[in-house]
């Protein structure tokens, strides 16, 4: 059985959209995000706009994103990736919305830093404190 660590991470984004294909189909917006870790995605999902209501009803659309949609909003998804340099760890925001049956798309890439590990990397010449004796 393959790992997820053996599938670029193109593939692996294509795999998220494909395992939240139902969820779209029932969206006109929200953001999905993927949270990535050594190039590996971990955790991903959509976070929903809010329902709007009025007069006491709660009013939630019929439809959502449909196939070609979809596919429209993958596409766009794995072509973000071109924009990510150097980085390992982070997460990334795809924020869409359906405005005259196209769906638009606004791409945010974070990404994220462990001091620790710099620590490791580059470990100081005195070692003795960090803080200025005063005497």
């Amino acid at each position: 059985m393959l790992k997820t660590d053996q599938f670029s991470l193109p593939r692996q984004l294509d795999l998220v959209f494909r395992e939240l294909e139902a969820e779209l189909a029932g969206l006109t917006s929200g953001t999905v995000f993927v949270q990535i870790r050594n190039n590996v995605i971990g955790k991903f999902g959509i976070r929903q706009n809010p329902i709007s209501g009025r007069n006491g009803h709660l009013s939630g659309g019929d439809s959502g994103l449909t196939a070609a949609q979809q596919a429209s909003f993958r596409k766009m998804a794995i072509e973000s990736l071109n924009f990510k340099r150097h980085w390992t760890h982070g997460e990334i925001s795809y924020e869409f919305a359906l405005r005259q049956d196209m769906v638009i798309v606004d791409a945010t890439l974070e990404s994220n830093y462990n001091m620790a590990n710099l620590m490791i990397r580059y470990p100081r010449k005195d070692a003795t404190s960090t803080f200025q004796e005063w005497s």
